[in-house]
């Protein structure tokens, strides 16, 4: 007789447990859902290879395909499933050229194919949206070439780019902002490219991870969040609307026109331009002609309904539609999720039941502007307002090794303690938390800006607490062609051993938020971060006779709140309604770091502690109102400008002070 294996002594053991106790514990579960015979490696690579078999890009026919996949798979893992549609203005490519004239004498005319080489065998590759930029503003212009580096506000300092047409790299900051930075320093077009020296390599895909010389990287441009056509509310049907001259009047959208292109055609350009900067005396003629079409988008949901507080939401989102294939970005992210619905599944056949409600998104159009979650969570604001524990998000979740966090700060040791019980899947000697503390991010987690990922409706309009995570980081291809399958089973995660793990990552972090009869939440983290943001911002003030002695005060009367809710939690509040009681007030402390008249220029952000730069959509701040004020104090130097300044310290220290009186749940 054979000796059985590990597995089924463990199933065995399992099986025993469950069958004569009569109600076993969360934990038992939890166990469970981390075990390997609740984990399928095999099932991950069979839905990501379904999910990016073909090009997908929002209002396609390719992408409806993947939301029936989608939605198919979690009707077959008990959750209840729907689609949550909306009609969008989304844009898409009809006309593009770019051609250059190398110097004013010269007769002849370089015309640029603008083409991605097809690389590999991939069937479905002549299906690929021509390269674009959505959203860019269509026109004719013409100017001298002149290269700004990565197109940050200090690389056009003391560059003269007025009537050119600006040549940037991508690397550092969000290409809207690229686009318009070039269009506030007077450019009258912007073209930009992936520089060899950010993504490429000795050698190219397919022979290994690197950008082609030929690789584009496509995307946005558009400088706001959700549907263009109705900021601030739910694009519903029937619902008002505005005119695209209202849209290119609130300022969101690009002032000039753009466009991506490749290494090799940008450094056909480069040659042209004088002293490596310019402008000139190549000149670049660029054309691009858009069409805006109102387009069905689809978010599907699927939920399993809590047992004991139903009306409590632990949320999990990914997005599905991709610019190309999207093996990393995003379906690596839906192939986790599906993951994670199918070992769900696995724990309600074995008698689980959440205490409180699981909800799993996928989101449509999230590349065009985070619009499928964005309109989801319009559309659902004042439910999630008083419902929402925490929303979970995964995008580009593998991409390489390596573990990657960020999130509101109150969930930094929930994170570690579910990184502590996952083994490292490149070393499986380790956790994945001893990895991560002896990799070059020493367990760092980070915080969250806004337009690098679904999760920024949910924090910075609603003020829900939030995750993002990953396995690797920037990757090469991204948002080109060649960010297929065969990428991600050569070079991404091969044995698909890294979406396992950070299933394993995730789904544990949701069962924690779900299950435990306390919300895991220490806001004694976020106290401790704040007060070193205060304390960097006093040193800065120093020469400006600002007063931050209310954010100080305000942040000083959070920590002494959070240790006293953490010691009523360790000291074990009895009673059902006293547990609800506690709960509601770690939930809700978020909420009240918001403020309804939101940032100043940028109403629809709320958060007045952690939100978007300014200048780049991709970076966060601490007090990003305060930011905001300073930076512009700095540019006018005027008394009002600083008093500004001030004021929006004042704002910032209410906001902190609301928090403090939530987590004590006292009135004044």
């Amino acid at each position: 007789m054979s000796k059985p294996t590990a597995a089924l002594v463990f199933l065995i053991a399992a099986f025993s447990y469950f069958l004569f106790s009569p109600s076993p514990k969360p934990h038992y579960y939890h166990t469970l859902f981390l075990s390997s015979p609740f984990s399928d490696n095999a099932s991950i690579a069979s839905n990501l290879r379904t999910l990016t078999r073909r090009p997908h890009v929002a209002g396609s026919l390719a992408n409806a395909e993947a939301a029936s996949h989608v939605l198919s798979s979690f009707a077959s893992s008990s959750l209840k499933p729907r689609v949550a549609a909306y009609k969008v203005s989304l844009t898409y490519p009809v006309h593009r050229s770019l051609s250059l004239t190398p110097t004013e004498s010269s007769k002849s005319i370089i015309t640029f194919s603008l083409e991605q080489e097809h690389l590999g065998d991939n069937p479905y590759a002549d299906e690929v949206t021509p390269t674009f930029h959505a959203y860019a503003k269509s026109g004719d212009v013409s100017g001298p070439a002149a290269y700004a580096n990565y197109g940050r506000v200090e690389d056009f300092a003391g560059l003269n780019v007025s009537g050119a047409v600006v040549v940037a790299r991508y690397g550092k900051i969000y290409r809207g902002d690229i686009v318009r930075n070039a269009y506030e320093a007077g450019a009258v077009g912007v073209v930009i490219y992936t520089d060899e020296r950010d993504y490429g390599g000795e050698e190219c895909f397919p022979e290994s991870r690197w950008m082609p010389p030929s690789g584009v990287q496509v995307g946005t441009v558009y400088n706001g969040l959700g549907d263009p056509t109705t900021p601030g509310w739910a694009s519903v049907d029937g619902c008002e609307r505005l005119s695209e001259e209202e849209v290119e009047l609130r300022g969101d959208s690009p002032g000039i026109p753009s466009l991506p292109i490749s290494a090799a055609d940008a450094e056909v350009i480069l040659k042209s331009v004088v002293g490596g900067v310019g402008p000139g005396p190549g000149i670049l003629n660029l054309s691009y002609v858009g069409k805006t079409v109102l387009a069905e988008i689809e978010n599907v949901i699927g939920v399993i309904e809590g047992g004991e507080e139903p009306d409590r939401y632990v949320i999990l989102g990914n997005h599905r539609d991709a610019w190309t294939f999207g093996a990393v970005d995003p379906n690596s992210g839906t192939a986790v999720l599906l993951e994670i619905a199918q070992r769900l599944d696995k724990l309600q056949k074995r008698g689980w039941k959440p205490r409180r409600t699981i909800i799993l998104c996928n989101w449509d159009a999230e590349e065009y502007a985070l619009i499928g979650s964005t309109e989801w969570v319009e559309d659902n604001r004042q439910m999630l307002a008083s419902r929402a524990v925490a929303y979970l998000n995964a995008d580009c979740a593998v991409s390489g090794p390596g573990f990657r966090a960020s999130a509101t700060p109150q969930l930094d040791d929930l994170i570690k303690q579910v990184a502590k019980e996952v083994r490292d899947p490149d070393n499986t000697t380790q956790s994945i938390y001893e990895s991560w503390i002896r990799s070059n991010n020493s367990g760092v987690i980070g915080r969250l800006g806004s337009g690098a990922s679904d999760y920024a409706s949910f924090v910075q309009h609603v003020g829900v607490p939030v995750v993002d995570m990953l396995f690797g980081g920037g990757y090469p291809v991204y948002h080109s062609m060649y960010d297929d399958f065969t990428w991600m089973e050569k070079f991404g995660d091969p044995m698909f051993h890294r979406h396992v793990a950070i299933a394993s990552v995730l789904g544990m972090v949701a069962l924690r938020l779900a299950d435990d009869e306390f919300l895991p939440f220490n806001y004694t983290s976020y106290a401790s971060e704040l007060k070193k943001s205060a304390e960097d911002l006093e040193e800065e003030m120093l020469a400006h006779s600002i007063d931050i002695s209310p954010l100080i005060k305000s942040i000083q009367d959070l920590s002494t709140a959070a240790q006293e809710i953490n010691i009523e939690k360790e000291e074990g509040v009895k009673g059902a309604l006293r547990v609800r009681e506690v709960n509601d007030r770690l939930m809700m402390a978020e909420r009240a770091l918001t403020d309804r008249d939101g940032l100043s220029g940028r109403t629809w952000y709320k958060h007045l502690v952690y939100g978007p730069s300014k200048y780049d959509d991709y970076g966060s701040k601490s007090f990003p109102g305060v930011d905001d004020a300073i930076d512009n104090a700095k540019r006018v130097k005027t008394k009002a400008s600083w008093e500004h300044v001030q004021h929006e310290i004042w704002r910032v220290s209410r906001a902190i002070r609301h928090a403090s009186l939530v987590l004590k749940g006292e009135l004044r």
